[in-house]
Parts: C-alpha cells; sequence; structure tokens
C-alpha cells in the first residue's frame, strides 16, 4: 500500500485502546464500502466510533482533494492511548483503589487503489 492521502482523527473518544484494536483488524486494507458495511452491521461501540471517523476521512476526501470515492482504500488504521482520567472507589479499611478511565487517539487514512 501506498501511504494514505487523507486522514482522520479523533481524539479522547471515551473507549480503551485495547477495545477498538479487534474491531480495526477487521476493516484494514479492505475498499472504503466494504468497511463501511462491516462497521455498520458490528454491534460494538468501537465499530460506532470507528465508522464516524472514517465518515469524516470520506468527506475529507470528497470535499478537500475531489477524490474518486469508488477507488479509496483503508490503508491506515492507528489507535493511540489518550489521557487517562483518574477515579477513587472507597474500599475496606478506610482505604481507596484507583479506577482508571482510559481515552484512545483514533486516526483513519485513505488512498487510492494502486492499478496492476
Amino acid at each position: 500500500m501506498s501511504k494514505a492521502l487523507v486522514y482522520a482523527r479523533e481524539n479522547n473518544i471515551r473507549i480503551a485502546p485495547k477495545k477498538v484494536a479487534p474491531v480495526m483488524n477487521l476493516v484494514r486494507n479492505k475498499s472504503l464500502e466494504e468497511a463501511k458495511l462491516l462497521l455498520a452491521f458490528d454491534k460494538t461501540k468501537a465499530a460506532g466510533l470507528i465508522l464516524k471517523a472514517l465518515k469524516s476521512a470520506e468527506a475529507n476526501a470528497r470535499n478537500n482533494l475531489s477524490l474518486n470515492l469508488k477507488n479509496l482504500v483503508v490503508s491506515d488504521l492507528q489507535v493511540n492511548g489518550g489521557v487517562t482520567i483518574k477515579r477513587a472507589r472507597i474500599v475496606a479499611k478506610g482505604r481507596s483503589a484507583p479506577i482508571l478511565k482510559r481515552t484512545s487517539h483514533l486516526i483513519v487514512g485513505l488512498s487510492q487503489k494502486e492499478e496492476k
């Protein structure tokens, strides 16, 4: 695959990166239409968030670069850890235990199909 032409980012989404990664493997290196179809029928929260970023990248390709959407492929998918929101839970003997609410940064890149 060539380097992606169009990118879209979603920052600080409220889901752990570990939960997003398996869903990303479903759509990596698929065509844009096939990826949107797979994510639309996946019932996980991660699929909805990836679909939102994918639609944003599609809009960037259409409006900013006037690319043909039929030739686009999901070439670059990344999930990185964002800020961790720290909370505390009261436990026995007057102590507290940490609650770590993890967030993610999601990057979607689209490129054109290579002609053979």
